[in-house]
């Protein structure tokens, strides 16, 4: 019985052998396709590891970029400082004209410096009040 089933088995191992196709100088065709699938799945695997480490280094890349964002609202605005009003300006202009022209013209420099300040502050204020009345 042994024997039977060993000529069986070495029966249908050949068959199956025998069914590849082969072309006209007696070549085995399949064996070619083959050969050809399995260099083209060598240069596929070769091409994905080029892939993933191009990604590893556009990865890489995007870390070492810096990102600015331009949306956000600034933590502390800071205030805008207060203008000079006219008045202001006028009444420093003044003074600084009068206290010179006081401290010139007069004997006395120090009493004509202090009465032509004064009198050039107050000129000096209601002229920027005006020019600020007109202003708005």
């Amino acid at each position: 019985m042994k024997n039977i089933v060993m000529i069986l088995a070495t029966v249908g191992v050949l068959s199956l052998s025998s069914c590849k196709n082969t072309d006209k100088q007696g070549v085995i065709v399949d064996d070619a396709k083959q050969a050809t699938i399995d260099s083209m799945k060598q240069v596929a695997e070769k091409q994905r590891i080029i892939d993933s480490m191009q990604m590893v280094n556009a990865n890489a890349q995007k870390e070492k970029e810096v990102v600015v964002v331009h949306d956000q609202a600034p933590a502390a605005a800071t205030p805008q400082r207060k203008k000079w009003s006219g008045a202001a300006k006028g009444a420093v202009i003044g003074a600084g004209v009068g206290a010179v022209t006081g401290a010139v013209v007069s004997k006395k420099k120090a009493e004509g410096a202090i009465i032509g300040g004064l009198a050039g502050a107050a000129v000096g204020a209601g002229t920027g009040a005006v020019i600020d009345d007109k202003k708005k």
